[in-house]
């Protein structure tokens, strides 16, 4: 299973809102250039977030993004739903586009579970993890160094 664009540029599109909004809200143009993403595309994807109630946003020349919760309660998990819609790994498991073998489908059940699996382990993350994560990358001297 592979998460799509939205999942991914979603995500580091939070991650820059973060990192950067410190100094006021943070233009969607500003964050296109430094993720190297269409600012179209984020602006798409920024109203997923906003009606998810994870980003809040500010119109006018010192307008732009900021998030609407303290990213320690952002779990990357629901920010994935968010973006993707109803969390199903197949789109057989959609109700819209349902299959004609759903109710007799044997494999039904393992789509579900490992949909369920990889939500719950998404969610194990929040979006300050992966920010303390890029602080140690960014400063190696920081971490304690691991014997091999």
């Amino acid at each position: 299973m592979k998460l799509t664009t939205r999942s991914r540029y979603g995500t580091r599109m939070m991650l820059d809102i973060a990192q950067h909004c410190q100094d006021g809200p943070v233009r969607i143009q500003d964050i296109a250039s430094r993720q190297g993403v269409s600012a179209k595309y984020l602006e798409k994807l920024i109203r997923k977030l906003k009606d998810a109630g994870y980003v809040k946003s500010k119109r006018g020349p010192r307008g732009g993004h900021a998030l609407a919760v303290p990213a320690t309660e952002i779990p990357i998990g629901k920010v994935v739903h968010a973006l993707e819609g109803d969390g199903s790994l197949v789109e057989c498991r959609s109700g819209k586009n349902g299959c004609s073998r759903m109710d007799i489908c044997l494999t039904r059940r393992l789509w579900q579970e490992a949909a369920d699996a990889m939500y719950s382990r998404l969610n194990t993350f929040t979006l300050a993890d992966l920010l303390q994560d890029a602080e140690a990358c960014a400063n190696p001297d920081s971490r304690p160094m691991e014997l091999l």
